[in-house]
């Protein structure tokens, strides 16, 4: 049995493949224990039915984001916002994100990355919210993003020196720049606060026809006593519910 809890990504699923209520139906039968990237609008939705909020984004955007201190005054308005809600409806994890490079060098994007998320950081703590700076591949989904590594979002983390700011690692996004997913795990587990889930190449099904081996990814997780949530935020190729029990099963390790 794994340490750890399952959810599924809402943008993945809904609403093109799965009705809100479908969604929130299917995950409650398969033994989903929470969703996550879901609009505000649902979240009652899924707390009907018995599911927690896995995460949400902290704030706006990917591409401008914390390393540009011109936008430290933004986001912190934003994170403040959304972490007195996440304390409401005790939403785990808030995601942040490096926002592009834009030429910076990753000395300067590191130390601004962490001086923005520093000054969220004790409200955070005082709300039980972990902000979860998301790692994204650079190379097919994100061009220029700049937390595109794991040892620079460590050293983000590392600098910020809160227990509620850790990493979202995301197995599909690193497996594109790194590699070596399971190793990194067990060197960095202390730094995961998140994880994500999808098949490579293609953000497609967890399944024999990608490059990863889940397996013994999920018992590598297991292994390292990490009790938070992974999170499956791949789209499925056929028939969805039948996708989220295959994920599922896959990393419920009994």
């Amino acid at each position: 049995m794994s340490s750890y809890l399952q959810s599924v990504s809402w943008w993945c699923l809904t609403p093109h493949l799965l009705s809100p209520l479908q969604l929130v139906r299917a995950a409650a039968d398969i033994g989903y224990a929470a969703v996550e990237l879901l609009p505000e609008e649902y979240w009652a939705l899924a707390k009907e039915h018995g599911l927690a909020i896995a995460s949400v984004n902290g704030h706006d955007s990917i591409i401008d984001g914390l390393n540009q201190r011109a936008n430290h005054s933004r986001i912190a308005r934003e994170l403040e916002t959304k972490i007195a809600k996440a304390e409401q409806w005790q939403i785990a994890n808030l995601i942040c994100f490096s926002g592009s490079r834009r030429e910076l060098d990753d000395a300067e994007g590191i130390e601004a990355t962490a001086e923005g998320l520093q000054q969220a950081a004790r409200q955070a703590e005082d709300a039980g919210v972990t902000l979860v700076l998301e790692l994204l591949n650079s190379k097919v989904d994100h061009p220029d993003y700049h937390a595109d590594r794991t040892a620079w979002a460590v050293e983000v983390c590392r600098q910020v020196g809160s227990p509620a700011v850790k990493l979202l690692y995301d197995i599909y996004h690193m497996q594109i720049m790194e590699g070596d997913i399971i190793r990194t795990i067990e060197a960095v587990h202390p730094w995961i606060g998140h994880y994500h889930t999808a098949g490579n190449p293609g953000r497609a099904d967890l399944d024999d026809k990608q490059e990863l081996n889940y397996r013994p990814i999920f018992q590598a997780i297991a292994a390292t006593g990490y009790t938070g949530y992974v999170g499956h935020e791949f789209i499925p190729r056929e028939e969805p519910i039948a996708a989220l029990q295959q994920a599922f099963d896959l990393a419920q390790l009994d």
